[in-house]
């Protein structure tokens, strides 16, 4: 069985490691009192998170669609395929009725949540889901889920706002660096490069039905690093900007590693059934119902002829 987690890119461990020295760097250089101060808040973060995390969980059981065989076996089966590639431990797939064009995972102990939104099934294919589902088993595969607690306890830290807000932009820089490991895995997921793209831009742009629109799009998410002001506040967020995912996607599929890694996480599925076990049901209140509609699936080339290779002939 092949398990590999080289998709994680280089800087993110190092970010990491830089987040914890600057958090204990502003605990030694402040006074002591602060110091203990800043254990109890740890703790007390710890806590907190651990418990919002068990009661999210509980609601998650009582308000969204457990994802299984019985209930959504199609979308069910890309969650097992996606599993079988990536070996990213126990998890609960869940989905949600909110309105939003979204998916994120959670949790401290095992098995992880995995929470997809009803809106993605409407407007992505097979293959840009296995993406995002992809994408989100990578941050579970890569210990992402659990050290965003720990280390978002350790940068909330009491602290002068000058070191705060270094603090702060440290975090941010380290989460941005997830989502590119976590792409890597998305796009390993899916197989396809032209998949992992149109999946990126449809979550910004979920209402597109012509090329003229996508190329619209693409453009608008291609000039976002043009400005100081979205460069500035890219610092402080989460996610990087869209434009640098896809150009550092399309720099990742280049490189023999990738190749090598898609070998291998291809070969965890290849010469086996396509569902090796059931998934298991988890008890939910209200009753299944459909979710994804069986109709026949095209290519992401057929679908999205504008992101067939241009021919250079």
């Amino acid at each position: 069985m092949f398990r590999s987690r080289r998709y994680r890119v280089d800087n993110e461990t190092i970010v990491l490691l830089l987040t914890i020295l600057l958090v204990f760097a502003v605990i030694v250089i402040t006074s002591t009192a602060t110091f203990c101060l800043s254990g109890v808040f740890i703790l007390g973060m710890f806590v907190i998170s651990a418990l919002m995390i068990r009661s999210h969980h509980q609601t998650l059981l009582r308000q969204t669609l457990s994802i299984n065989d019985n209930n959504t076996p199609e979308l069910s089966a890309l969650v097992s395929e996606c599993e079988a590639k990536l070996l990213p431990g126990p998890v609960n797939v869940f989905l949600a009725g909110k309105n939003e064009m979204n998916a994120y995972t959670f949790g401290l102990g095992s098995p992880k949540a995995l929470v997809l939104y009803k809106p993605l099934l409407k407007v992505m294919n097979a293959g840009e889901l296995k993406f995002i589902i992809g994408h989100e088993m990578g941050h579970v595969a890569l210990g992402h889920t659990w050290l965003n607690t720990i280390v978002g306890g350790l940068a909330g830290i009491p602290a002068p706002f000058g070191a705060a807000i270094i603090l702060y932009a440290a975090f941010r820089w380290w989460n941005r660096m997830c989502e590119f490991s976590a792409d890597r895995a998305g796009l390993l997921a899916c197989g396809n490069l032209n998949s992992a793209v149109s999946a990126m831009v449809k979550l910004v742009a979920p209402n597109i039905r012509s090329q003229s629109e996508f190329n619209q799009t693409l453009a608008m998410i291609d000039a976002e690093d043009d400005q100081a002001s979205n460069r500035l506040a890219e610092v402080f967020q989460t996610h990087p900007m869209i434009i640098r995912r896809i150009n550092k996607l399309k720099e990742y599929v280049r490189t023999a590693e990738y190749q090598q890694m898609q070998a291998g996480v291809n070969g965890n599925i290849r010469g086996t059934a396509k569902r090796s076990a059931p998934r298991t049901s988890t008890p939910v209140v209200r009753p299944a119902e459909p979710v994804v509609e069986k109709k026949p699936e095209l290519p992401p080339e057929e679908r999205w002829p504008w992101l067939k290779p241009k021919d250079k002939s």
